[in-house]
C-alpha cells in the first residue's frame, strides 16, 4: 500500500489504484498512523488526535470500531494490534511526506554541491508530491508547520537551481506569488530580485528590493 498525507489523505495499492477511504475520522486516523510507519500510536494519542474536546462517552470503543472501519477499507493486515496501540504496517517509503523529505534534501545536497540540473530535477520531483496543503485532515494543524517549511524550502532552492540554468522567466511568476504570500521571507525576495534582474528587468528589480 501507498499512502498519500500531503494534502487530503489517500491510499493506494501497490498499482497505484485508489482504495477509498472514506470520513473524515477514517482518514485523520490513517494520518496519525501514517506520521509514525511501522511505529505505534498509543490509543490515547490516537483518541485526542481524532475527537480532541469532542470524544464519545466510550472513547476506547469508538477508537477500536474506527480501527476496524480502516482494517476493512485497506485489508486486515495493514493495520497491527501492539501492546503500545495500533501500527501501520508500512516504511517512510510508501508514505509521501517521507519521500518528500528525502527528496528535497538529495535536491538541496545537489544544489550546494554545484550540480543545478540535477537539483532542479529532484526538487522538482518532491514538489510534484504535494497535492494540498500537508497533512489536511489533521484538525491540530501543528504538525503541518514542519512539512510546510520543509516545503518552501524546497520552493525556493528549485527557484536557485531555475535561475543558475539561466531560467529566471520561467520563476518571475511563482516567486513574485511566493513573496507575497510570505512578505517577511528575505530569502524569497532576494531570489526575486536576482530573477527580475536576470530578465533584463533592473527597475523591477530596484522596486522589488525597495519593498
Amino acid at each position: 500500500m501507498r499512502y498519500r498525507i500531503l494534502g487530503a489523505t489517500q491510499a493506494a495499492d501497490d498499482q497505484g489504484t485508489p482504495v477509498p477511504v472514506g470520513g473524515r475520522r477514517l482518514r485523520t486516523l490513517l494520518t496519525v498512523l501514517a506520521l509514525r510507519p511501522a511505529r505505534p500510536a498509543t490509543p490515547e494519542t490516537l483518541i485526542d488526535e481524532i475527537w480532541a474536546d469532542d470524544q464519545p462517552q466510550d472513547a476506547p470503543a469508538a477508537l477500536q470500531a474506527l480501527v476496524g472501519r480502516l482494517r476493512r477499507a485497506l485489508g486486515r493486515h495493514a493495520i497491527a494490534s501492539t501492546p503500545g496501540g495500533y501500527r501501520l504496517e508500512a516504511t517512510e517509503d510508501d508514505i509521501d511526506l517521507y519521500v518528500f523529505e528525502r527528496l528535497a534534501h538529495t535536491g538541496t545536497q545537489a544544489l550546494a554541491a554545484g550540480d543545478p540540473a540535477r537539483a532542479h530535477r529532484t526538487l522538482t520531483e518532491a514538489l510534484a508530491l504535494w497535492h494540498g496543503p500537508a497533512l489536511a485532515d489533521l484538525p491540530d494543524r501543528t504538525a503541518a508547520a514542519r512539512p510546510e517549511a520543509l516545503r518552501l524550502a524546497a520552493t525556493r532552492a528549485r527557484a536557485a537551481a531555475a535561475l543558475d540554468l539561466g531560467r529566471a522567466p520561467d520563476v518571475v511568476p511563482e516567486l513574485a506569488e511566493l513573496t507575497a504570500a510570505h512578505p517577511l521571507d528575505e530569502p524569497l525576495h532576494a531570489l526575486l530580485i536576482r530573477a527580475l534582474r536576470d530578465t533584463g528587468r533592473p527597475a523591477d528589480a530596484l522596486a522589488a528590493y525597495e519593498s
